[in-house]
């Protein structure tokens, strides 16, 4: 069984959750997880930027950070997503696309990450952007994974 729970505290961005609901639990079936339980939380800036600081040392806002609450290979599979609703806003105006896409693509990026993905090193990377763009073509976004530098 897949459950999400989404939380928005912020209203500066609104938050198509049924389309979020959707993501995670497209991403999760086709990355053959059948029983999760995940979080999501759309935050502004001020509470990215903080939760960046303490966890990664990053003093800036940015797009998701992902919290693993289960051990890996654990059933249910259970994690938190804190996604930057406004750094999705910021980017989406930047790129030209719409801002749920973003966000989409942000969820994305964090359930790949919580079901083992990593993108420390370039050839990882090159693999979970590649996974990000099948994702987003299996649910019918345009691609929009950022193209490695």
């Amino acid at each position: 069984m897949l459950r999400v729970a989404i939380a928005c505290p912020q209203e500066t961005v609104p938050i198509d959750r049924a389309t979020m609901r959707e993501v995670v639990q497209k991403v999760l079936e086709k990355e053959g997880v059948t029983d999760a339980q995940m979080s999501l939380a759309f935050v502004d800036n001020a509470t990215i930027r903080q939760l960046n600081n303490r966890y990664l040392k990053h003093d800036e806002p940015t797009d998701v950070l992902s919290f693993p609450l289960s051990d890996g290979g654990a059933t249910p599979l259970q994690g938190e997503l804190v996604i930057g609703a406004e750094v999705g806003q910021e980017q989406a105006a930047a790129r030209g696309h719409d801002v749920q896409a973003e966000l989409a693509l942000y969820v994305i990026h964090g359930v790949l990450h919580l079901v083992g993905y990593s993108d420390s090193q370039p050839n990882e990377r090159e693999k979970m952007r590649e996974r990000e763009r099948y994702h987003l073509s299996a649910l019918g976004l345009p691609n929009i994974s950022p193209v490695e530098e």
